[in-house]
């Protein structure tokens, strides 16, 4: 996946550029400041994300970052990650006539609404990180990353776990660690190359 550093090129390296640009004149014609987050088009109001611009082969779509507050009187709403996903909600499209722009506006308006009433659900961190058995023991074999793994933000260690634990079959959980190893041990997340 490449990662883009303004909106014009992401708008041009995609499938979809005459319905991208659409969405972005929706967007620019808020209280919205435009920036590019995780590689992509995001919209802020005072420095909080709202709305993130996506690509896709067979869709385009707009998140709404806090979209579970939404009211959705339209339905279009969707969790693209149910269990993961606590308060992001996609509303994607197939096609340039699926951009109903006064409905899209009043969507944009509320939940810039919502967030000057301050409201948004946090995601839950839990305490600590329960790591697999099999990564356990890749890095009692391997002091360097042992000791990296140890550095590492919680949320990373939570990453590398349960990027090993959702792994079904063992040998899956094998290549997975083989993979990982030296990235820990640069001290790599195993989502950084999607971050800003």
């Amino acid at each position: 996946m490449k990662r883009y550093t303004n909106v014009d090129d992401y708008i041009e390296g995609s499938l979809w550029k005459a319905e991208l640009t659409r969405l972005r004149e929706i967007m620019l014609s808020t209280e919205l400041t435009e920036e590019v987050k995780w590689g992509a088009p995001c919209y802020t109001f005072e420095g909080k994300n709202l709305i993130g611009l996506g690509s896709f082969k067979s869709y385009f779509g707009i998140w709404f970052h806090q979209g579970v507050l939404l009211s959705d009187p339209q339905q279009v709403l969707i969790n693209a990650q149910d269990g993961k996903t606590k308060a992001l909600r996609q509303w994607r499209f197939e096609s340039k006539k699926d951009i109903k722009v006064r409905l899209i506006r009043s969507y944009v308006k509320e939940a810039i609404e919502l967030q000057k009433k301050g409201l948004e659900i946090k995601p839950s961190r839990s305490k600590s990180t329960s790591v697999p058995v099999e990564l356990s023991a890749a890095l009692d074999q391997d002091k360097k990353a042992k000791t990296a793994f140890a550095e590492l933000t919680p949320g990373r260690q939570r990453e590398y776990s349960e990027y090993i634990e959702q792994a079904k079959r063992q040998d899956t959980k094998q290549r997975r660690i083989t993979k990982i190893l030296p990235m820990i041990a640069k001290g790599i997340g195993l989502n950084d190359q999607y971050r800003c």
